[in-house]
C-alpha cells in the first residue's frame, strides 16, 4: 500500500485562474503512513465538490481521505505565480504553509505565497 501512496499526486491544480483549494491526508486503509495532497480546480462551485470528486477516486485505490481545509488559489502561470489565501466555508482554513510547501515541491520554479486574506 505504501507504493499506491507514492503514486498519488502531491499537487493536482488547474493550470491558471483562481480557484478553490482542499488540503486533504491521504492514507492506505488501515495502514499508518499518510500524506498531504492539493487538490484545486475552476469547475468547483463549492469546496465540497472537489472532495467529492477526490473522496471516490482515491477510495478506487485502496485509499481514504479526510479534508484538512480549504481556501483560494490564484494560478499565474506566465508570471510563474502561486498565491494561496482565504478559506473554506464547509471545510475551514487550510493550513496555508503546509499547501504552500506541497505547491513548491511541484512548482519549484515558481514563487509562491500565502496570506490570510480574503480576497
Amino acid at each position: 500500500m505504501e507504493d499506491a501512496l507514492a503514486k498519488v499526486p502531491v499537487v493536482d491544480i488547474d493550470p491558471e485562474g483562481t480557484f478553490k483549494y482542499i488540503l486533504l491526508r491521504v492514507k492506505a486503509k488501515g495502514g499508518d503512513a499518510h500524506k498531504d495532497v492539493v487538490r484545486g480546480t475552476k469547475s468547483a462551485e463549492y469546496h465540497n465538490h472537489i472532495f467529492e470528486k477526490v473522496n471516490p477516486a482515491m477510495e478506487a485505490l485502496g485509499m481514504e481521505c479526510k479534508c484538512l481545509g480549504g481556501g483560494k488559489i490564484e494560478h499565474n502561470s506566465q508570471e510563474k505565480k502561486l498565491r494561496v489565501f482565504g478559506e473554506s466555508t464547509a471545510f475551514g482554513k487550510a493550513d496555508h504553509s503546509v499547501s504552500v510547501e506541497k505547491l513548491k515541491s511541484a512548482f519549484s520554479d515558481y514563487e509562491v505565497t500565502w496570506s490570510d486574506d480574503k480576497k
